[in-house]
């Protein structure tokens, strides 16, 4: 979606301006059909911050509403799925099925398509005993049972639900290796069942171009092992050294951990995918149902169409929010709205990030890896013992080389300077460390974990 700036007369201040059509939180009249923003406010966890800055530019995706009301649209997907038959036409009466679906950090509407899933699966004569839940972890933590109830909504306490554990040998199996050598060992429940139906949210990633799909499954179900492995190919071969150029936001052909991952993903030849379209504001605005690759390239292809955000110039701040909870939950959820908000910025230009972080780093190794300040020796480490989460905490480091970055998180000032940032206490005492520079254009992206700025050169 094209965010256009308008024109606004001289001396009259507004921290930005957006396409016309489009209304977003504070705004005052300037003429017809043209509106200027005077304050915005930036979600930071489940509350917010009021900002402003004269002169700003607002990089904000404000896509058109869903065209049916949330179940039909979940419905009419299910009915008319992509590249696959329908799951009359998939399932049999009396079939095991397990059902994978995210945990609490990344939210994909399942409270809403769960239970119409089951209820298809029913139709299909298949009983809540032979279907099981089960939370594409990943390497997380196990979830809360309060967590556990959001994620299924009316199904919690009706339907099985079990988190995935990656390093419990008793509930995986090994199913093979892919043509890279990597082994692929997942969740016995998945590789057991007579259906699988994997779930989710297709959104940009960082290095593997995009999340939903395949990933469901792998790092989803998979064994750390296994996680490990795919993840790896972010890297070039040792003898050329460095990140694949490839592996990257919003690249899938030729990115190497995507093609890992879809590998992978297809030897567990899950038998049908649903993956939603989210609004900023979590809202389901499309479904895409049907053939893992199929569906899921249809599902990556809105995403780009609504929040690949093009900017004409690069700047010099970017006042950067998650989009709050559960966008910035913890840091390394937060990382993807950093690693979005850089593209905005010349090279040195300095990005404020609002991210609560009140789970801390997401994960016990995290933070370990900053031992390693040089990133030469960063990147040594990584090949020798290689963590998703020391790949995380390089990019993190090597943005924070390349760009200041002032953090305001709950995060603690020893902890943030450690990641090469510095901590600030609020927003207003982000902006004051800010203006030091004078920086003379700015933008604000409010969805910094949603929307990927694309500077369009003239």
């Amino acid at each position: 979606m094209s965010i256009a700036p308008l024109p606004f007369p001289a001396g009259i201040e507004c921290i930005g301006t957006l396409q016309r059509g489009t209304k977003p939180r504070i705004m005052e009249k300037l003429t017809e059909g043209v509106w200027i923003l005077t304050t915005i406010n930036l979600r930071y966890g489940n509350t917010s911050f009021s900002c402003r800055w004269p002169g700003a530019q607002v990089l904000s995706a404000v896509p058109p509403p869903p065209a049916l009301e949330r179940s039909a649209l979940i419905n009419a997907a299910l009915d008319a799925p992509l590249g696959s038959p329908p799951l009359k036409e998939i399932v049999q009466p009396g079939e095991t099925v397990t059902i994978v679906t995210s945990d609490i950090t990344r939210y994909t509407g399942s409270e809403h398509y769960l239970p119409i899933l089951v209820e298809r699966l029913k139709g299909c004569g298949v009983d809540d005993g032979d279907i099981t839940i089960l939370i594409a972890l990943g390497i997380h933590r196990k979830q809360s049972e309060s967590e556990h109830r959001k994620i299924l909504g009316p199904l919690y306490g009706r339907i099985n639900v079990c988190d995935h554990e990656c390093d419990n040998p008793a509930r995986l199996v090994t199913i093979g290796r892919t043509t890279g050598g990597i082994p692929v060992t997942v969740n016995r429940l998945v590789a057991e069942a007579d259906r699988v139906i994997v779930t989710g949210t297709a959104g940009f990633h960082y290095f593997a171009g995009f999340g939903g799909g395949r990933k469901g499954l792998v790092p989803g179900v998979a064994s750390r092992e296994t996680c490990m492995a795919t993840h790896f190919a972010v890297f070039n071969p040792q003898h050329i050294g460095g990140r694949n150029l490839r592996a990257t936001t919003g690249v899938l052909e030729g990115n190497p951990v995507h093609e890992a991952l879809l590998e992978a993903a297809r030897m567990i030849a899950p038998d049908f995918l649903l993956n939603t379209v989210l609004s900023p504001e979590k809202e389901i605005l499309n479904v895409f149902c049907g053939d893992l690759e199929t569906a899921h390239l249809a599902a990556c292809a809105k995403v780009r169409d609504l929040y690949a955000v093009p900017l004409d110039a690069a700047a010099d701040l970017a006042i950067v929010s998650c989009g709050g909870q559960p966008k910035d939950i913890n840091f390394i959820q937060a990382h993807k709205a950093l690693d979005y908000g850089v593209r905005a910025l010349r090279p040195g230009g300095t990005l404020v990030l609002l991210a609560a972080c009140p789970d801390g780093f997401g994960n016990p190794t995290f933070f370990d890896w900053f031992r390693h300040q040089d990133l030469g020796s960063f990147e040594a480490a990584l090949r020798q013992g290689y963590e998703i989460n020391g790949q995380t905490a390089y990019a993190t480091l090597a943005k924070a080389r390349a760009f200041r970055v002032i953090l305001v998180s709950e995060l603690g000032e020893v902890e943030t300077g450690a990641m090469g940032m510095e901590k600030a206490a609020d927003l207003e005492a982000a902006l004051a460390l800010a203006r030091e520079q004078r920086p003379q254009r700015c933008v604000i992206i409010p969805d910094g974990g949603t929307v990927v700025p694309m500077i369009v050169a003239p």
